[in-house]
């Protein structure tokens, strides 16, 4: 089973459901579809504002594998970039949910990381 989280931009979270979000993960569409028929568990969703570290680690000590950064984190976060940098050191990455990964031709393309550093085993 994979183990997936999602983090949502701050002022998007403010006035959003995260309907699409969640919509794609549970159709296993858009940049879900890549699973397949693997079993994916939803371990941690939350905004990408904050503390950004502390967030970090307690994914990783939830023992989540891929990180998903939401399509308006992609389209309005000037710090897409550095948020998924962040997440890339213990992470995979994906760097849309829902939509297009190039915003339907109008943003920009959405990055796609591999984690540095192992994952983290439970103890």
């Amino acid at each position: 089973m994979k183990k997936v989280a999602i983090l949502v931009n701050e002022d998007t979270m403010q006035r959003c459901s995260c309907g699409g979000c969640l919509r794609a993960l549970f159709e296993k569409k858009d940049s879900f579809a890549r699973y397949g028929d693997e079993e994916l568990e939803l371990v941690g969703m939350t905004h990408s504002g904050g503390d950004l570290a502390k967030k970090i680690e307690t994914l990783r000590k939830k023992g989540v594998d891929v990180v998903h950064l939401s399509t308006c984190t992609k389209s309005k976060n000037e710090n897409y970039e550095a948020i998924a940098d962040a997440c890339a050191e213990y992470f995979d990455v994906v760097g849309y949910t829902h939509g297009s990964p190039d915003g339907k031709g109008k943003g920009k393309m959405a990055v796609e990381l591999s984690a540095r550093h192992p994952k983290m085993t439970e103890e």
